[in-house]
């Protein structure tokens, strides 16, 4: 069968009567139907797992890591069928910020969105949504940290090739609570942009207000290697 005749057998059988009637039929009945909702797979409360992710962050600070201590091919292997992270952490791209080292965790513990200035976008939300409704996700950190090239392009409004200066819009209402102190900006920042997220998706506001998920704002000190919740 040729490619035009599927497309007119399909047109065809659409537009019959009865196939108009199966599907009012259909469309009823999917509006019935609630959306599904997952179980958390973590037994991790909200602030538990908060308090998780800063204890693998000072055993990376003392030089401690625990994460790797069981083979990485038997790590890989009990994660193959699923993945049960118990956090998301949204971070810079900044490769000085290498998330699930500096949290000592291993393969499937973290559900880890990257983006140039740790910024909401709807790509963004849609992924940390998935981690909450699909993966069970209980708390989300969004992560800035010192020396934010993002930020202090923006604060800057230095001259981009390509792209990158669309970053910027992103991160104007930091910088007009912070002016010129590269810091401040860096922290208002990933507050900014964790209150974005509780406010504009309608599922992680729904998990907040059920107690099931917590949402944060922390900032990582490159020299220090340490991470401070700022709310």
């Amino acid at each position: 069968m040729t490619y035009q005749h599927e497309r007119e057998t399909r047109r065809t059988f659409l537009g019959s009567p009865a196939a108009a009637a199966r599907g009012a039929a259909f469309l009823a009945a999917a509006a019935v139907v609630s959306p599904r909702r997952t179980l958390a797979q973590t037994q991790l409360t909200p602030d538990a797992a908060l308090r998780e992710l800063l204890a693998g962050n000072k055993r990376f600070v003392a030089g401690r890591l625990t994460a790797f201590d069981s083979s990485l091919a038997k790590l890989r292997q009990n994660t193959v069928q699923k993945q049960e992270p118990f956090a998301a952490v949204l971070s810079c791209a900044d490769s000085r910020v290498p998330v699930e080292i500096i949290f000592d965790q291993s393969i499937g513990r973290l559900f880890v969105t990257r983006v140039a200035g740790n910024v909401i976008t709807p790509e963004i939300t849609a992924s940390l949504e998935y981690g909450v409704a699909e993966l069970g996700t209980t708390a989300i950190l969004v992560l800035g940290h010192a020396g934010c090239g993002a930020v202090k392009a923006a604060m800057h409004g230095e001259a981009a090739p390509g792209q990158i200066s669309t970053l910027y819009a992103h991160i104007q209402p930091a910088l007009d609570q912070a002016t010129s102190n590269l810091e401040a900006a860096i922290k208002a920042n990933a507050r900014i942009q964790g209150d974005l997220l509780r406010k504009s998706s309608t599922v992680i506001s729904g998990s907040l207000k059920e107690g099931k998920l917590k949402v944060a704002a922390g900032y990582y000190d490159l020299a220090e290697g340490s991470v401070t919740l700022l709310d």
